[in-house]
């Protein structure tokens, strides 16, 4: 179809065969251009799911790929690289979470992004599941009152491997960017951005965290006690009480299906079915701001993305703990 939303993909490791994986149940979508550094595996992924083109470099896509849209990818180390890349030469860009390695480099993308006048949203995929929409609709209406303490959690016990993406100091590895992200993110739906923040963290052997604790406390008295990790499974729930009430989205959070919401004695568990793999929701939302003409997302604005960023770099900084391509 001639007025298909025209997708392009930079970098086609795991997280991106989900999102085209997903692109397969988004409406209006159609995954049109891949590339890599590696045209060999340009054209194996784009074989797989269908693309019309593929590219064997960033560059030759951005500059003949006809895309409306291009996803980034690529490990956090180049988020900024591509993303520029891409907003240099006036493409819409929805770029994986973490946005980038730290507050600066993301704050240099919406600048580009608005200098250029052109879409960037930071693809944290959870903000668009239907049960999130309904979440935020809840928490506005004061289903439970006025929220007084959040906790969520996302830990996984993965093998150490100094060499990977997750353990390795060079390629910003470590819990707090890679799920930290999600528990963080909630907290800055629910409750904003933070006026004290204490955390701890076990460094590993390769120098990244393997494992975090992070409290956020906010005007009011209001509290966030998160956790993430890479070394230790935990339960993937996010808990919001209120003076009212409680509403827990059941495991896993980060892609939720279902939420319990206790309220005047009763208590109630609502379902939210998913169509597709659930990267199909950020996809047509990047659609809709797009042709709506549109430089962010409501759901995920620019200054919240720079504020979850700015938060992890103080975290970071109690740690003292820096990724060698920050310097």
């Amino acid at each position: 179809m001639s007025n298909e939303f025209k997708w392009g993909i930079i970098g086609l490791g795991n997280i991106a065969k989900q999102f085209a994986t997903g692109l397969s149940s988004a409406e209006g979508c159609k995954l049109h251009a891949v590339a890599s550094r590696n045209l060999d595996k340009a054209n194996e992924f784009g074989e797989k799911f269908d693309a019309n083109q593929c590219y064997g470099s960033y560059e030759e896509m951005i500059l003949t790929g006809e895309v409306d849209a291009i996803y980034v990818a690529s490990p956090h180390t180049h988020h900024l690289e591509g993303t520029m890349l891409c907003l240099e030469n006036n493409i819409p860009v929805l770029c994986e979470k973490p946005l980038a390695v730290n507050a600066k480099q993301a704050q240099e993308m919406f600048a580009k992004a608005k200098e250029k006048n052109v879409f960037l949203m930071e693809a944290v995929w959870t903000r668009f599941f239907p049960l999130m929409v309904e979440l935020r609709k809840l928490l506005k209406d004061n289903a439970i009152g006025e929220v007084r303490m959040v906790q969520a959690d996302f830990g996984f016990r993965a093998g150490v491997n100094p060499d990977g993406r997750l353990f390795n100091l060079d390629l910003a590895g470590g819990g707090l960017l890679d799920v930290g992200i999600y528990t963080l993110s909630m907290a800055s739906m629910i409750l904003g951005k933070p006026k004290r923040i204490e955390s701890m963290a076990d460094i590993g052997s390769t120098g990244v965290d393997e494992q975090n604790a992070v409290i956020l406390g906010y005007e009011g008295g209001a509290m966030a006690v998160l956790t993430s990790a890479i070394r230790t499974q935990t339960n993937h729930e996010l808990t919001i009480y209120g003076t009212e009430g409680s509403i827990r989205v059941n495991t896993a959070f980060w892609k939720p299906t279902s939420m319990a919401i206790k309220s005047n004695g009763k208590e109630e568990t609502i379902e939210y079915p998913v169509v597709g793999n659930g990267y199909n929701y950020e996809a047509i939302e990047v659609m809709n701001c797009v042709q709506g003409s549109k430089l962010q997302s409501e759901i995920i604005p620019w200054d919240e993305s720079v504020a979850v960023m700015e938060t992890m770099d103080d975290i970071r900084k109690q740690w003292g703990l820096v990724y060698p391509c920050e310097n």
